[in-house]
């Protein structure tokens, strides 16, 4: 590929599916993915979230690495309030000893689930107010010098297992600059902040002993089909999907109550938290890439390929492969 492409893959439990049929799903995706030329998958961490299967990223990326070979793997991201930096060392760096430089670790601030599941991790709300000092500590652990007298982390330590800042506002972009580190953007469900994120973390970059200059990761929706009338019913059907996710509280809605509440303020919000997405044909799927990029400033794009169907999603990941390789860089 010309242009350097990833999969954020959520491990989506499908309508009538299991959270077993979505994690062999997952397996598929990667070594489709692998098999087509993208560059990684990332299994981003949600909790308590009943269509997603991700909560536990290490334990998928070590599932998945048994079913690869050469792809890069890596969590898009570990929320970092919800655990110690050293168990997250410690876990990476087992990675890393299983799948040695295939293992990615990218870093969100959020807790990633609602104030009662943080309280079900026994976690304080507080603890994203440290995220900039638990990023520093987790980084020398996997350079070998640890920050805590006594503290090694086995395996691990000098693994430099590479570091990512996820971010949805600037706050990550200034971060991930301080600390010389590649920045990876929401755009795909948090549009708004990303063209200020991506400005600010390119005027304030500092080189580090990982990265010599910015890398800029930007998240972008996909839905790839053989007909641009199959890729916008599949995305509509993932529209009304997230809707009921996200204002639903917990309820089973009819399509005719769907149809009313995609109608309403919340049907117009979820247009604008997936107003980043490149629809229809192989051809109409490049164009949007290609203007996107260009738009964004992003040195790689990591792509979410939302389609609901197990196999319309691995379809979509296919047709972008073989178009990717033509898109301007």
């Amino acid at each position: 590929m010309s242009l350097s492409l990833s999969i954020l893959d959520l491990a989506h439990i499908g309508p009538g599916k299991t959270a077993g049929e979505s994690i062999a799903a997952s397996v598929e995706l990667a070594r489709t993915a692998e098999r087509t030329g993208y560059q990684r998958v990332w299994y981003a961490e949600h909790h308590n979230m009943p269509h997603i299967a991700s909560s536990a990223p290490a334990v998928l990326i070590a599932h998945v690495g048994a079913h690869t070979s050469t792809i890069r793997l890596g969590a898009g991201g570990v929320m970092l309030p919800n655990h110690s930096p050293l168990a997250i060392a410690e876990q990476f760096g087992t990675l890393d000893a299983m799948y040695p430089g295939r293992i990615d670790l990218g870093l969100g601030r959020a807790p990633g689930s609602d104030q009662a599941t943080t309280y079900a991790l026994r976690r304080d709300p507080s603890a994203s107010e440290t995220f900039p000092q638990d990023v520093a500590e987790l980084r020398d652990y996997l350079a070998g010098r640890s920050s805590v007298p006594g503290v090694d982390v086995v395996p691990g330590a000098g693994s430099r297992v590479p570091l990512y800042v996820l971010g949805s506002s600037t706050f990550g972009a200034h971060l991930a600059a301080a600390l010389g580190l590649p920045y990876a953007f929401a755009s795909h469900f948090a549009p708004q902040a990303l063209h200020a994120a991506v400005s600010a973390y390119r005027r304030e970059f500092q080189p580090s002993e990982q990265l010599d200059r910015p890398h800029v990761i930007a998240g972008v929706n996909v839905v790839a089909a053989d007909s641009a009338d199959d890729a916008r019913a599949a995305f509509e059907q993932v529209q009304r999907r997230f809707a009921v996710s996200l204002f639903g509280r917990g309820r089973t809605f009819t399509e005719a109550e769907v149809d009313i509440l995609m109608q309403t303020a919340a049907g117009q919000h979820v247009g604008q938290m997936l107003s980043y997405a490149a629809v229809g044909t192989p051809a109409d799927v490049r164009r949007y890439l290609d203007s996107f990029l260009d738009a964004s400033g992003a040195d790689e794009l990591i792509t979410a390929h939302q389609a609901l169907d197990d196999e319309a999603r691995l379809r979509s990941v296919e047709l972008l492969a073989e178009v990717a390789q033509d898109v301007a860089v």
